[in-house]
């Protein structure tokens, strides 16, 4: 599945260097390859269809911006998140996805690959340290370019329901490039396709919520570890006014594999 969840754990530390040099290495970024067929094809055809079959509520389209750079911070219940998302909003939205799922082999590497291609994936390879630092910096260049990108603050699916706690990394890119967040509050796509189930339910019905888009400036800059924690916060109180969940008042993570996983995360850190 996309998963831009992963990204927002990463955030970089910004030195002075790096803002001395900001110029000089924006240009040297390769522009992100463009959606091109494929993409267009999702876009004014399945998702169309998609809103046909799934009937979903959307609300709060006018909150969108439509045009330049503007990142979705959305709760996560459900694979198909990452397909409702792009068909209810009001303009394209990227996501990034494993690498892995655009370099199969055969008919179904195939279809694989044109199915993330139609909901506006790009391909990224997944890891910690550089790899995830090249991760962000795609995202950071897709928003540099005026793009809109999506991303799930809590880190992974919720498979209680709840609302966990947000990580940094949405807003260190928020802080970063300035652009404006709006938070998305999905009801009803864990009833559509739960955890597990190979096909989503037409039965059920999801409503997509795009709230009032959030200037994080106020908070102050992206190399702050206050103002990264302070602006997460403040997204996730707008996701859970939208979504209306349980707060897990936790973090959604894994057990703790080893004594010493379990003593860090007792320490105060951020989690990013």
């Amino acid at each position: 599945m996309p998963d831009p969840e992963w990204i927002a754990e990463y955030p970089r530390q910004v030195t002075t260097e790096e803002n001395a040099a900001q110029a000089e290495a924006e240009a040297s970024v390769a522009p992100v390859k463009r959606m091109g067929a494929t993409y267009a094809f999702g876009r004014y055809i399945v998702a169309p269809l998609g809103r046909i079959v799934y009937r979903p509520r959307v609300e709060g389209k006018a909150n969108v911006p439509k045009t330049g750079p503007v990142i979705f911070a959305s709760n996560h219940l459900s694979f198909i998140d990452s397909v409702a998302i792009p068909v209810a909003a009001p303009r394209p939205v990227h996501f990034l996805a494993k690498s892995s799922y655009f370099e199969g082999k055969g008919i179904p590497g195939w279809l694989t690959r044109e199915f993330f291609l139609a909901i506006g994936a790009v391909p990224v390879q997944r890891g910690a340290g550089q790899a995830a630092l090249e991760a962000l910096d795609q995202q950071r260049q897709l928003l540099l370019e005026g793009n809109a990108v999506a991303l799930y603050p809590e880190g992974t699916r919720s498979l209680d329901g709840r609302l966990y706690k947000g990580r940094t990394g949405v807003a260190f890119l928020a802080l970063e490039t300035g652009a404006p967040v709006v938070p998305v509050g999905l009801i009803g796509t864990d009833r559509v396709m739960p955890v597990g189930a190979k096909f989503p339910s037409s039965r059920e019905r999801v409503t997509v919520r795009f709230g009032k888009r959030l200037d994080l400036s106020h908070h102050g800059p992206a190399s702050s570890g206050r103002a990264r924690r302070t602006a997460t916060d403040e997204i996730m109180g707008a996701i859970h006014a939208l979504s209306g969940q349980e707060l897990a008042n936790a973090y959604n993570e894994a057990p703790a594999s080893s004594p010493i996983e379990r003593i860090k995360r007792v320490l105060p850190h951020e989690r990013r």
